[in-house]
Protein backbone atom coordinates (compact mmCIF):
# COMPACT_ATOMS: atom_id res chain seq x y z
CA UNK A 1 0.00 0.00 0.00
CA UNK A 2 0.89 3.46 -0.51
CA UNK A 3 2.30 5.64 2.05
CA UNK A 4 0.01 8.44 2.70
CA UNK A 5 2.22 11.00 1.23
CA UNK A 6 2.25 8.73 -1.64
CA UNK A 7 -0.95 8.65 -1.67
CA UNK A 8 -1.94 12.06 -1.89
CA UNK A 9 -0.05 13.08 -4.84
CA UNK A 10 -1.58 9.93 -6.63
CA UNK A 11 -4.60 11.20 -5.93
CA UNK A 12 -4.15 14.85 -6.62
CA UNK A 13 -2.45 14.40 -9.70
CA UNK A 14 -3.55 16.76 -12.90
CA UNK A 15 -4.29 13.12 -14.96
CA UNK A 16 -7.27 12.89 -12.16
CA UNK A 17 -8.29 16.57 -11.91
CA UNK A 18 -12.21 16.46 -12.89
CA UNK A 19 -14.67 18.98 -13.78
CA UNK A 20 -14.76 21.52 -11.11
CA UNK A 21 -17.62 23.29 -9.35
CA UNK A 22 -16.68 26.66 -11.21
CA UNK A 23 -16.81 24.47 -14.36
CA UNK A 24 -21.01 23.53 -13.51
CA UNK A 25 -21.31 26.97 -12.89
CA UNK A 26 -21.61 27.07 -8.90
CA UNK A 27 -20.58 30.23 -7.49
CA UNK A 28 -17.46 31.09 -6.57
CA UNK A 29 -17.01 31.49 -2.58
CA UNK A 30 -16.13 35.00 -1.60
CA UNK A 31 -12.64 37.03 -1.40
CA UNK A 32 -12.67 37.16 2.44
CA UNK A 33 -14.43 35.67 5.60
CA UNK A 34 -17.47 37.42 6.99
CA UNK A 35 -16.92 39.02 9.92
CA UNK A 36 -18.80 40.68 12.83
CA UNK A 37 -19.45 44.32 11.38
CA UNK A 38 -20.54 45.74 14.54
CA UNK A 39 -17.11 44.63 16.10
CA UNK A 40 -14.48 47.75 16.15
CA UNK A 41 -11.98 47.41 14.00
CA UNK A 42 -8.37 48.07 14.65
CA UNK A 43 -7.30 50.61 11.32
CA UNK A 44 -3.63 49.94 9.61
CA UNK A 45 -1.88 52.61 8.34
CA UNK A 46 -2.09 52.98 4.80
CA UNK A 47 0.47 50.91 2.70
CA UNK A 48 0.75 54.15 0.58
CA UNK A 49 1.77 56.21 3.62
CA UNK A 50 4.36 54.35 5.09
CA UNK A 51 7.72 55.30 4.32
CA UNK A 52 10.61 52.43 3.95
CA UNK A 53 14.18 52.49 3.39
CA UNK A 54 15.47 51.41 -0.12
CA UNK A 55 17.32 48.41 0.30
CA UNK A 56 19.10 45.79 -2.22
CA UNK A 57 17.25 43.04 -2.42
CA UNK A 58 20.66 41.02 -3.05
CA UNK A 59 21.85 41.90 -0.09
CA UNK A 60 18.42 41.17 1.68
CA UNK A 61 18.09 37.31 0.03
CA UNK A 62 21.29 36.39 1.26
CA UNK A 63 21.16 37.72 4.98
CA UNK A 64 18.04 36.17 5.52
CA UNK A 65 18.12 33.23 8.29
CA UNK A 66 15.56 32.05 10.35
CA UNK A 67 15.70 33.98 14.17
CA UNK A 68 13.99 32.69 16.99
CA UNK A 69 15.66 35.44 19.53
CA UNK A 70 14.05 38.54 19.44
CA UNK A 71 14.48 42.03 21.45
CA UNK A 72 11.81 43.42 23.84
CA UNK A 73 11.81 46.65 21.55
CA UNK A 74 7.72 46.29 19.96
CA UNK A 75 6.86 46.67 15.87
CA UNK A 76 5.26 50.11 15.34
CA UNK A 77 1.88 49.86 13.71
CA UNK A 78 3.13 50.74 10.59
CA UNK A 79 5.55 47.94 10.27
CA UNK A 80 3.07 45.56 10.98
CA UNK A 81 1.08 47.27 8.18
CA UNK A 82 4.11 46.71 5.89
CA UNK A 83 4.62 43.10 6.64
CA UNK A 84 0.53 42.67 5.88
CA UNK A 85 1.05 44.20 3.02
CA UNK A 86 3.52 42.48 1.59
CA UNK A 87 2.24 39.06 2.69
CA UNK A 88 -1.41 39.38 1.72
CA UNK A 89 -2.05 43.18 0.54
CA UNK A 90 -4.46 43.13 -2.15
CA UNK A 91 -3.53 45.94 -5.38
CA UNK A 92 -6.60 45.33 -7.51
CA UNK A 93 -9.71 43.59 -7.55
CA UNK A 94 -11.62 42.92 -10.28
CA UNK A 95 -15.59 42.88 -10.58
CA UNK A 96 -15.47 42.12 -7.15
CA UNK A 97 -14.63 38.32 -7.29
CA UNK A 98 -11.03 38.15 -7.94
CA UNK A 99 -7.61 40.36 -6.12
CA UNK A 100 -4.27 40.96 -7.24
CA UNK A 101 -2.33 40.67 -4.11
CA UNK A 102 1.94 40.70 -3.76
CA UNK A 103 2.05 37.27 -3.55
CA UNK A 104 1.32 34.80 -6.72
CA UNK A 105 -1.26 32.22 -6.17
CA UNK A 106 -2.76 29.32 -8.80
CA UNK A 107 -6.05 31.24 -10.31
CA UNK A 108 -5.62 34.30 -7.88
CA UNK A 109 -7.47 32.30 -5.80
CA UNK A 110 -5.69 33.61 -2.66
CA UNK A 111 -7.17 30.93 0.06
CA UNK A 112 -6.22 32.28 2.93
CA UNK A 113 -7.06 34.08 6.08
CA UNK A 114 -4.14 35.89 8.05
CA UNK A 115 -4.57 35.47 12.13
CA UNK A 116 -2.19 37.46 14.34
CA UNK A 117 -0.96 36.50 17.44
CA UNK A 118 0.04 40.21 18.90
CA UNK A 119 2.68 39.89 21.82
CA UNK A 120 4.39 43.37 21.84
CA UNK A 121 2.80 46.11 18.87
CA UNK A 122 2.79 49.73 19.38
CA UNK A 123 -0.81 50.48 20.70
CA UNK A 124 -2.40 47.62 19.69
CA UNK A 125 -3.25 45.01 23.32
CA UNK A 126 -2.13 42.01 22.92
CA UNK A 127 -4.47 39.23 21.67
CA UNK A 128 -5.33 37.01 18.67
CA UNK A 129 -6.68 39.25 16.07
CA UNK A 130 -7.42 38.32 12.66
CA UNK A 131 -6.17 40.64 9.34
CA UNK A 132 -9.50 42.09 6.92
CA UNK A 133 -7.62 42.31 3.70
CA UNK A 134 -10.06 44.40 1.73
CA UNK A 135 -10.36 47.21 4.34
CA UNK A 136 -6.56 46.53 5.64
CA UNK A 137 -7.58 46.23 9.10
CA UNK A 138 -7.58 44.29 12.21
CA UNK A 139 -10.74 42.69 13.88
CA UNK A 140 -10.35 41.31 17.33
CA UNK A 141 -10.67 37.46 17.96
CA UNK A 142 -9.99 36.63 21.58
CA UNK A 143 -8.06 38.59 24.10
CA UNK A 144 -7.33 36.21 26.80
CA UNK A 145 -4.37 36.78 29.09
CA UNK A 146 -3.74 33.14 28.45
CA UNK A 147 -3.67 33.43 24.70
CA UNK A 148 -0.14 33.26 24.16
CA UNK A 149 0.73 30.49 26.42
CA UNK A 150 -2.29 28.37 24.74
CA UNK A 151 -1.04 29.03 20.89
CA UNK A 152 2.56 27.87 22.29
CA UNK A 153 1.53 24.64 23.53
CA UNK A 154 -0.41 24.32 20.82
CA UNK A 155 3.08 24.62 19.00
CA UNK A 156 4.95 21.76 20.93
CA UNK A 157 5.96 24.34 23.34
CA UNK A 158 8.16 26.10 21.10
CA UNK A 159 8.60 29.34 23.64
CA UNK A 160 9.96 32.01 21.25
CA UNK A 161 6.63 32.63 20.00
CA UNK A 162 5.61 34.08 23.25
CA UNK A 163 8.68 36.21 23.11
CA UNK A 164 8.02 37.55 19.27
CA UNK A 165 6.01 40.87 18.75
CA UNK A 166 3.89 38.82 16.45
CA UNK A 167 3.31 35.48 15.35
CA UNK A 168 1.37 35.01 11.73
CA UNK A 169 -0.70 31.70 11.20
CA UNK A 170 -2.58 31.44 8.16
CA UNK A 171 -5.37 29.64 7.84
CA UNK A 172 -6.16 28.08 4.59
CA UNK A 173 -9.99 28.04 2.81
CA UNK A 174 -9.26 25.07 0.54
CA UNK A 175 -12.83 25.49 -1.00
CA UNK A 176 -11.65 28.76 -2.17
CA UNK A 177 -9.09 27.23 -4.27
CA UNK A 178 -11.19 23.58 -4.94
CA UNK A 179 -13.94 25.72 -6.34
CA UNK A 180 -11.66 26.17 -9.88
CA UNK A 181 -9.17 22.96 -9.26
CA UNK A 182 -10.90 20.67 -7.36
CA UNK A 183 -8.67 18.22 -5.15
CA UNK A 184 -5.76 19.73 -6.70
CA UNK A 185 -6.46 22.63 -5.00
CA UNK A 186 -5.22 21.27 -2.50
CA UNK A 187 -1.33 21.03 -3.93
CA UNK A 188 -1.85 24.42 -4.65
CA UNK A 189 -2.46 25.53 -1.25
CA UNK A 190 0.85 24.51 -0.12
CA UNK A 191 2.74 25.68 -2.95
CA UNK A 192 0.87 29.43 -2.00
CA UNK A 193 1.40 29.70 1.62
CA UNK A 194 5.28 29.36 1.03
CA UNK A 195 4.97 32.46 -1.34
CA UNK A 196 3.66 34.13 1.48
CA UNK A 197 5.90 32.98 4.12
CA UNK A 198 8.90 33.85 1.47
CA UNK A 199 7.46 37.20 1.25
CA UNK A 200 7.56 37.93 5.35
CA UNK A 201 11.04 36.67 5.81
CA UNK A 202 11.67 38.80 3.25
CA UNK A 203 9.98 42.17 3.85
CA UNK A 204 10.69 41.37 7.62
CA UNK A 205 14.38 41.76 6.73
CA UNK A 206 14.05 44.83 5.00
CA UNK A 207 12.90 46.52 8.41
CA UNK A 208 15.74 44.64 10.48
CA UNK A 209 13.44 42.04 12.37
CA UNK A 210 13.94 38.29 12.43
CA UNK A 211 11.54 35.46 11.23
CA UNK A 212 10.82 31.60 11.84
CA UNK A 213 8.74 29.59 9.94
CA UNK A 214 6.61 27.09 12.00
CA UNK A 215 5.01 24.18 10.60
CA UNK A 216 5.27 21.49 13.91
CA UNK A 217 2.16 21.85 15.82
CA UNK A 218 -1.21 20.18 16.90
CA UNK A 219 -3.40 20.57 14.27
CA UNK A 220 -6.94 20.00 16.09
CA UNK A 221 -5.35 21.87 19.25
CA UNK A 222 -4.88 24.85 16.95
CA UNK A 223 -7.58 24.89 14.76
CA UNK A 224 -10.11 24.77 18.54
CA UNK A 225 -8.07 27.51 19.80
CA UNK A 226 -8.99 29.65 16.53
CA UNK A 227 -12.47 27.80 15.99
CA UNK A 228 -11.71 26.57 13.45
CA UNK A 229 -13.34 23.02 12.40
CA UNK A 230 -9.78 21.74 10.67
CA UNK A 231 -12.30 20.95 7.23
CA UNK A 232 -13.45 23.93 5.86
CA UNK A 233 -10.57 26.31 7.30
CA UNK A 234 -8.03 24.70 9.06
CA UNK A 235 -4.35 26.63 10.11
CA UNK A 236 -1.52 26.08 7.92
CA UNK A 237 1.83 27.69 8.45
CA UNK A 238 3.06 30.14 11.04
CA UNK A 239 5.82 32.34 11.32
CA UNK A 240 6.78 34.04 14.18
CA UNK A 241 8.87 38.23 13.86
CA UNK A 242 10.41 40.41 16.14
CA UNK A 243 12.96 43.46 16.19
CA UNK A 244 16.59 41.40 15.75
CA UNK A 245 18.89 41.52 18.84
CA UNK A 246 21.08 44.58 18.64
Amino acid sequence: MDSTGQQFINQTKHSNLGPSDQYFGKPQPPIQLDFDMTQPLVKLPKPTEIMTESVDVRKIIEQRKSIRSYSTVPLTIEQLSYLLWCTQGVKEIFQGTTTLRNVPSAGARHAFETYLLINNVDGIPPGLYRFLVLQHSLIRVRLDEDIADKITKACLNQNFIKSSAVTFIWVAVPYRMNWRYGERGYRYLYLDVGHVCQNLYISAESINCGTCAIAAYSDDELNQILGLDGKEQFVIYLATVGMKLI
